[in-house]
């Protein structure tokens, strides 16, 4: 069994890695994964990845179980979200977000094993209009109370919401309860909080904050956001 889950304290993160390039405008995957070992973490979620290629050499290079979301063929290259996760997968089903006429979306509901228990995970990237991602939070609250089996579960990505009385974060948030939401965008500068980690129930959630460490700065233009998650021991 993973010592950090007889340690009872979970670490999951949530990192929009803007297709590797930097804020240098390098496009450097080697930055990235280097990000991704600094955040320490037993579940990230990735957005705006690029290739299945990118996602099974990062897996590789960290021993992290990939689970691939594409949502968009571009160059060649199958664009989207991602899961790394260090615990055994027991069910993935991919969720389809996309609204017509604009840029296709999706999202990760997954179910793990942590220990002897269950961990429920749905991972996403929101569209870039308001009308689109209240669509799309709609879509996703029916996908959480349609497959509710009463396991802890987690949702992280980039919403593309900072305004908290937006209805889409008004919506989450009676549903998961509000939850810290630290700047994450722009990396160099970050003013908007628009990376968000959820819990189901949120007394688990032990605490949150973006990872701003000199490389993150540099290696995408969103900052990654890692959470601490409290987690029965056994």
């Amino acid at each position: 069994m993973n010592d950090r889950v007889r340690g009872a304290r979970l670490t999951v993160g949530s990192y929009n890695i803007h297709g590797a390039v930097g804020g240098d405008g390098r496009c450097d995957p080697d930055r990235i994964l280097r990000v991704i070992r600094e955040l320490n973490a037993d579940l990230i979620a990735l957005q705006e990845l690029l290739g299945l290629d990118e996602l099974e050499s990062f897996a590789r290079q960290t021993g992290f179980e990939p689970i691939a979301g594409p949502t968009l063929l571009r160059a060649g290259l199958d664009y989207g979200n991602a899961l790394l996760t260090r615990w055994p997968v027991r069910q993935v089903r991919r969720l389809d977000l996309s609204v017509p006429g604009w840029e296709p979306r999706g999202a990760l509901d997954v179910v793990l094993g942590v220990g002897p228990q269950s961990l429920r995970v749905l991972a996403t990237h929101l569209g870039l209009r308001p009308a689109e991602r209240r669509r799309q939070t709609r879509q996703l609250l029916r996908q959480l109370q349609e497959f509710d089996a009463g396991d802890p579960t987690l949702l992280l990505g980039d919403c593309n919401e900072w305004w908290p009385w937006s209805r889409p974060l008004r919506w989450l948030n009676d549903w998961f309860a509000r939850a810290p939401a630290p700047a994450t965008y722009p990396a160099r500068y970050p003013l908007l909080g628009l990376d968000r980690i959820w819990l189901r129930p949120c007394h688990r959630l032990r605490a949150v904050h973006a990872h701003r460490s000199p490389l993150a700065r540099l290696a995408s233009d969103h900052l990654p956001v890692v959470a601490t998650v409290d987690w029965p021991a056994g």
